[in-house]
């Protein structure tokens, strides 16, 4: 089932670029992102009340509550970067460079969380990290 979640994902990731991009057009990013975190919040905060989740905040211990918010000012930073970057520059140009997170992601799990590096991992990283150069050259010839 976490395919089906992860694949939503990455199709409202893309549908939230290509939004953001046209509604940047007149807009600050950082006043547009901080337009889109208001309903952040409130779309985040209504899941947490409808799931019946709220009651287990409580429980949530002190070193969890300090990754969670230095999750989250990776997140705003991530997210106000990019808007800068759509802002800026061309919406598939902007994503795929943004996307090359995941090979971060891959190096930081690897080191801090001591997950496993496989040989297909790594192909799957090179690939990423050279699907993102194609794009950058094929989009600065045009």
């Amino acid at each position: 089932m976490w395919i089906v979640y992860a694949l939503l994902g990455a199709l409202m990731a893309g549908i939230a670029v290509v939004l953001s991009k046209a509604g940047l057009k007149d807009t600050d990013s950082t006043l547009a992102f901080s337009i889109q975190s208001v309903l952040i919040l409130i779309i985040s905060w209504t899941a947490a009340f409808w799931q019946k989740n709220i009651g287990s905040i409580v429980e949530i211990d002190r070193k969890t509550w300090i990754f969670l918010i230095l999750a989250g000012a990776a997140t705003t930073l991530s997210s106000l970067f990019t808007f800068r970057a759509l802002k800026l520059g061309e919406a598939s140009l902007v994503s795929s460079l943004e996307r090359i997170s995941l090979v971060f992601a891959i190096a930081l799990a690897v080191f801090f969380l001591k997950e496993e590096l496989n040989w297909k991992v790594i192909v799957g990283a090179i690939l990423m990290i050279g699907g993102a150069i194609l794009i950058g050259v094929s989009r600065q010839g045009q």
